[in-house]
């Protein structure tokens, strides 16, 4: 998700298209957010 997030970032800020910007960013957010809090009370992190 973050791969992914940050690939449409890049595509929406060089075709200068916003909504792709927006979309990538939210994506690039939720994804390092999944990645980092512990989830269930777990502390075992997959990196």
């Amino acid at each position: 998700m973050i791969v992914l997030g940050l690939i449409l970032l890049i595509i929406g800020l060089v075709a200068s298209i916003p909504i792709l910007t927006t979309i990538g960013l939210i994506l690039l957010v939720v994804g390092l957010i999944l990645n980092l809090v512990p989830i269930g009370g777990s502390r075992r992190r997959v990196w």
